[in-house]
């Protein structure tokens, strides 16, 4: 089946795709007459299992949020967000072309991003009190409710509601991305990321997609781990699942921000 998340979706599918070629019928009778100590060797590679990609979820998320949680600490300003903006925009970008599984790049990214994060969290906590705690809880309950609704098979992941969320997605990335030049000519652009019945719409959106994008993360997952996939993997599924939560908190904190400043 073809990849779900854009973040994955140059993967080579099914289990034939990462393993070696079918063995002959002389190559499985050579096995089948082998030492028993030989029939015991490690395979070519080990197949990804749920719990590699739990892992790697925790070191990249956990990397990412020690990373935001220095920057609070350490009071650092918007250059230092910026800079860490950049370095895990390219970062994450040369993962998701080059289908990268090198754990340096993707918890350099944690890195890079946990550091813009953080002095953002700062900043709005600042300005609004409580409201990163409300941000990091609707984010864990967007992940349970999500995880709940793929287990139960609630919503099917299926090509049509695949197309559906990447092509919602980058409608609203052109959606932004005009507010955002309109910006400059107009004071806010058109009003999507503006308190306000359009700014809260888009913020909505926004956060549905995401939602949606968890649920095609899951099936990536799954997908692997019964296509057999190596057990390096994980860390490409730890990404995607990291950028996609990462999405959803930004966005939280973005509409609470709308109903705090209309207080």
């Amino acid at each position: 089946m073809e990849s779900k998340n854009p973040v994955f979706k140059r993967q080579p599918q099914g289990r034939q795709a990462w393993g070696g070629p079918t063995p002959t019928p002389e190559q499985l009778q050579g096995m089948y007459d082998a030492p028993a100590y030989a029939q015991h060797a490690p395979p070519a590679y080990r197949a990804m299992t749920i719990d590699d990609v739990v892992v790697r979820g925790f070191m990249t998320l956990g990397t990412l949020v020690v990373s935001a949680a220095a920057a609070w600490a350490l009071n650092l300003g918007w250059g230092a967000a910026m800079a860490g903006m950049l370095v895990g925009l390219v970062l994450a970008l040369i993962v998701s072309f080059k289908q990268s599984t090198n754990p340096v790049l993707i918890l350099g990214y944690a890195v890079g991003y946990g550091v813009a994060v953080g002095v953002l969290s700062h900043l709005m906590q600042e300005i609004y009190p409580g409201i990163v705690i409300q941000a990091v809880l609707g984010t864990a309950m967007a992940f349970g409710g999500m995880l709940t609704v793929y287990a139960l098979r609630i919503v099917r992941v299926t090509p049509k509601f695949t197309k559906f969320v990447v092509a919602a997605a980058l409608g609203l990335m052109g959606a932004l991305l005009v507010n955002w030049i309109a910006s400059f000519f107009i004071d806010g652009g058109f009003g999507l990321r503006q308190a306000g019945p359009v700014g809260y719409l888009v913020s909505v959106a926004a956060i549905l997609l995401g939602c949606f994008f968890l649920l095609l993360d899951f099936n990536q997952v799954e997908e692997g781990v019964r296509a057999g996939v190596p057990a390096k993997y994980s860390w490409l599924m730890a990404f995607g699942l990291t950028m996609t939560l990462v999405w959803l908190y930004l966005e939280i904190l973005r509409l609470l921000s709308y109903f705090y400043s209309s207080d």
